[in-house]
């Protein structure tokens, strides 16, 4: 049997993401995630990685950029306000098509907010997060154990398809511990010809850049990247379906929302009610199939989120707002309790009968 290790969810994220190769993290402190730093800058030294504290959290993403053009495995993380700051960077490395990995733990907002856990970055992260037309991988664990797996798998998915991944946990599964193992870490390697490594006058000089002044040559990479993220949808959705075999009453949630649903959604089969969770774990690219074959048998939606209503946008262009979607909520670091998702479920079958 694996080995079980008591750890917070941002030390899990830092263990996974050593065990998946990186050994190059560049980051600012800002709570909840600052032990994900703390952790780099103990481990990092020890392995022959290198740990640097920028001075700023434009600068940390900008050497995100660099050491991704070499091909190195790079990560930076931080939290909301922190994440609008690498939003220029972020485009850059989407624009040069390099690889790289990047940690979200959402505290409250807008503006400074609170450091209370949220997620009000939905719209942030699934629909680019700084200028331009690109997309992230964006992955939500609902648990610590996730939050190392899908770092692992971000790192992964990063270098297959030559773009940003990103993790959308929140301040509760980033600071929360559970048992967990490792066992279950698969690094796959890819192969980099683009990377700046120093042609040894053997190749032709890599160019890493994101500057196309030819209107036609701009048009034509985008075109490109797009079949890329196209290939991404098509093959890289992850979600987890609860109990929505004879479900007339649907609850969507994603992270800490999730777990309070789906106990929600246990009591409320205890009350004859036919409810049932799907959860996605990649938020981009979003499970609209999986939603759209729901909607053909389900009478209506619940969409549990940690904001003013985000994630719900999706789920009715998913259905193409063929049935109706409620929102059970709660925000400003505020996390909705069972009996709350429950009374949402309760009114949405109201509307079935």
């Amino acid at each position: 049997m694996a080995e079980r290790v008591l750890m917070k969810g941002n030390e899990a994220i830092a263990e996974a993401a050593i065990r998946a190769g990186c050994r190059h993290y560049f980051g600012y402190p800002i709570t909840p995630q600052t032990e994900i730093a703390a952790y780099m800058a103990k481990k990092m030294p020890k392995i022959g990685g290198v740990f640097l504290q920028a001075e700023s959290e434009i600068a940390s993403i900008n050497m995100v950029y660099g050491a991704a053009a070499a091909g190195m495995r790079v990560m930076t993380s931080s939290s909301s306000p922190g994440i609008s700051l690498k939003g220029e960077g972020l485009s850059y490395i989407a624009g040069s098509d390099v690889p790289a990995f990047v940690v979200n733990v959402q505290r409250g907002g807008p503006g400074l907010g609170g450091i209370q856990p949220s997620q009000s970055d939905y719209f942030q992260a699934t629909k680019g997060g700084g200028h331009g037309d690109y997309r992230m991988i964006v992955l939500a664990p609902a648990s610590v154990q996730e939050m190392a797996s899908l770092t692992v798998k971000g790192f992964n998915l990063a270098d297959k398809y030559l773009m940003t991944a990103m993790i959308l946990a929140d301040g509760t599964i980033g600071q929360m511990m559970e048992p967990i193992t490792f066992e279950d870490v698969e690094v796959e390697t890819y192969d980099k010809p683009w990377a700046l490594t120093g042609t040894k006058m053997q190749r032709k000089h890599n160019i890493v850049n994101s500057l196309y002044l030819k209107p036609d040559e701009l048009e034509r990479k985008n075109f490109e990247r797009y079949e890329r993220y196209k290939t991404v949808e098509e093959n890289e959705v992850m979600v987890e379906e609860y109990m929505m075999e004879d479900a007339e009453v649907c609850v969507v949630a994603f992270g800490i929302a999730s777990r309070v649903a789906k106990n929600a959604v246990v009591q409320a089969r205890k009350e004859g009610v036919k409810v049932g969770l799907i959860r996605p774990i990649t938020l981009w690219p979003f499970p609209k199939k999986v939603l759209r074959q729901a909607a053909e048998r389900v009478k209506s939606f619940v969409c549990v989120e940690l904001n003013m209503g985000q994630m719900i946008e999706d789920v009715r262009l998913a259905i193409e707002c063929s049935r109706p979607v409620s929102l059970c909520n709660r925000t400003g670091g505020m996390i909705p309790d069972p009996d709350q998702v429950l009374a949402s479920i309760r009114e949405a079958q109201k509307g079935v009968n």
